[in-house]
């Protein structure tokens, strides 16, 4: 019977990757699991062949990037931001848009592992980790993007999505608005949370509440725009609307002039991305810019040193969050509280 890694994996008490990285001298292993794979190695009279030697630890210069959705517009431009970056430092991207699906996301990372990537950037659109670990168990390096993977990425890097809801609450309050709704998607998206506790946090501060929040579990106008609707017809109290993103704000923009008012004059709105439509739409939207491209360069940058770093043997370290300033631009959708 011919000899393999998973032998000696079984015999040293250790996992198939830490075997690789002890027969390819890559990443960090311990002097303790270097010894016990190389008596396993003895023991079993292993001798890997020169070609499985070189296939194995020869640089593929494939990056995954998994995404959410490819379709929304906030993803596009991120994924557009990347792969530019990443080709010019001589990269090849591999594009994985999840649809916001688990088990999408799980089958995504055997096709990465198959595909001997380099490392990987990742939007996860949900906090469950389990389905990475292979990336973890396999040593590859990882940067999270728009959200943290906490226990899982080496690093990752977002914008301040906190300060962007406080940014969001605070300008229409400066404005005199007090009776304030919040409409979005999708509900478990970690980015949309962190925006929807910084903007309660604000309104706290001046001793109010969201008068309603309604999130859709899908991030688009079709999902978004018949919550904006049925809310301004249970809420005439309502002065002004805070969407999660700028297709949730331009959603609700359309649901207030379907309904014969008009924006700022009977309702303010204000979104979050400052996407290329947030100046294309009339009024022009007012909202909180995320720099899109600047996040996704960054993360790229952030990969390629963990490459070098893990290609150079050095020990795992605990990850850093980056976190990327946000900015409040002001346009026409927002005015002064009416009446």
């Amino acid at each position: 019977m011919t000899t393999s890694i998973r032998h000696i994996a079984k015999l040293a008490g250790t996992s198939v990757s830490s075997v690789s990285r002890v027969l390819n001298n890559s990443g960090y292993a311990s002097p303790e699991l270097r010894d016990r794979v190389e008596a396993a190695i003895r023991a079993l009279n292993y001798t890997p062949s020169k070609g499985a030697r070189m296939l194995r630890g020869a640089p593929s210069r494939m990056i995954g990037l998994m995404l959410p959705s490819i379709d929304v517009p906030f993803f596009g431009i991120l994924a557009h931001a990347i792969e530019q970056e990443l080709f010019q430092r001589g990269y090849q991207t591999l594009i994985c848009s999840t649809a916001e699906n688990i088990d999408h996301e799980a089958r995504y990372m055997s096709m990465l592992l198959a595909q001997r990537v380099d490392g990987v950037i990742v939007a996860s659109a949900f906090g469950s980790i389990e389905h990475f670990e292979v990336l973890r168990e396999a040593h590859i390096p990882m940067v999270a993007i728009d959200r943290e993977l906490s226990g899982i990425a080496d690093d990752a890097v977002m914008a301040d999505h906190e300060e962007g809801g406080r940014l969001m609450a605070r300008h229409l309050i400066d404005l005199g608005h007090r009776s304030i709704a919040i409409v979005g998607a999708p509900a478990h998206s970690q980015p949309v949370q962190l925006r929807l506790q910084g903007i309660s946090a604000e309104m706290a501060k001046h001793g109010i509440a969201p008068a309603v929040v309604t999130m859709a579990e899908e991030h688009s106008f079709a999902a978004t725009y018949p919550l904006a609707r049925d809310l301004l017809a249970a809420h005439p109290e309502i002065t002004a609307i805070i969407g999660t993103s700028d297709i949730s704000a331009i959603a609700a923009i359309h649901a207030v002039q379907d309904r014969g008012f008009s924006v700022p004059g009977d309702y303010s709105v204000i979104g979050f991305d400052d996407l290329p439509e947030a100046a294309y739409v009339f009024p022009r939207l007012t909202t909180v810019a995320q720099p899109i491209r600047d996040v996704g360069q960054r993360a790229a940058q952030r990969l390629e040193t963990l490459i070098a770093e893990h290609h150079a043997g050095h020990e795992p370290r605990l990850g850093a969050v980056v976190k990327v300033p946000v900015t409040l631009i002001q346009r026409d959708s927002t005015g002064p509280v009416r009446g």
